[in-house]
């Protein structure tokens, strides 16, 4: 599978979780493109940016989109795009989602949607104050 990456994210939020990525990982295992939305972007601009970059990616297996709030400018424009048919989104980005996306680059589309909302949602635990201290005496 060939499956690329949009980050679509406020600026400097999605950069920011690709080095770590990156610096946890060694690579960035999937063809892939960030788009950093300021506060001053022009929403019409961008949207065409997000089009463009988006069918630049997309070499026949799809591309997945990852914004980071739903109903958030990034997320809006991302939403811009759902008329492509090889085009899925995911809002809620976090580092475990991406770690997740990476490490099933090679998924097809709809799978690779999946481990990315599981990586997100299985990523986010609440610790109780018993656990912590087990937890905290193994770190």
């Amino acid at each position: 599978m060939n499956v690329a990456l949009l980050i679509i994210a406020h600026a400097p939020l999605g950069q920011a979780l690709l080095d770590v990525t990156q610096g946890t990982l060694g690579e960035i295992p999937i063809r892939h493109a960030l788009l950093d939305v300021n506060r001053d972007t022009e929403p019409d601009q961008i949207r065409r940016q997000a089009r463009e970059m988006a069918l630049a990616l997309e070499q026949g297996d799809g591309v997945l989109v990852i914004t980071d709030i739903y109903g958030s400018t990034p997320s809006n424009i991302a939403c811009a795009l759902q008329d492509m048919e090889q085009v899925r989104i995911v809002t809620g980005l976090n580092l475990p989602m991406l770690i997740r996306v990476m490490n099933y680059a090679g998924l097809d589309l709809i799978a690779l949607t999946e481990k990315a909302l599981s990586g997100g949602h299985d990523g986010i635990l609440a610790i109780t104050p018993a656990e912590n201290r087990e937890y905290c005496r193994h770190a």
